[in-house]
């Protein structure tokens, strides 16, 4: 099993900054990889940055550029740094953990980000 838990989400302004945080427990030796994806009332979740068990790290167009997925394995987190963000990346922010030979999907609750001066 493995537990997932967002944070850091909040309000900030039009070409500021923010850090999502997404702290992982239980057994992550089984980890293949972290995504972030969002989603806005009415409409579907979308992809923002995955980064795999590798260290590989994909991002949407609409972020790529602006927005960085790292992770620290000694704190079993993974980041979502947020720069120059833009009222459109305005959303909710989850976070889900691939793990397990069956490559079981783990989400957190998510973390609100509002983007705006």
């Amino acid at each position: 099993q493995v537990h997932v838990a967002e944070s850091g989400g909040g309000l900030v302004q039009p070409g500021g900054s923010l850090r999502l945080s997404c702290a992982v427990s239980g057994n992550i030796f089984s980890i293949h990889g972290i995504n972030w994806y969002r989603q806005t009332p009415g409409k579907q979740r979308e992809l923002v940055a995955l980064i795999t068990s590798g260290g590989s790290t994909v991002y949407a167009d609409s972020v790529k550029g602006r927005f960085t997925i790292s992770r620290d394995n000694a704190k079993n987190t993974v980041y979502l740094e947020m720069t120059n963000p833009k009222p459109e990346d305005t959303s909710i922010y989850y976070c889900k953990v691939v793990a397990g030979s069956d490559w079981s999907e783990y989400w957190g609750q998510g973390t609100q980000v509002t983007v705006s001066s």
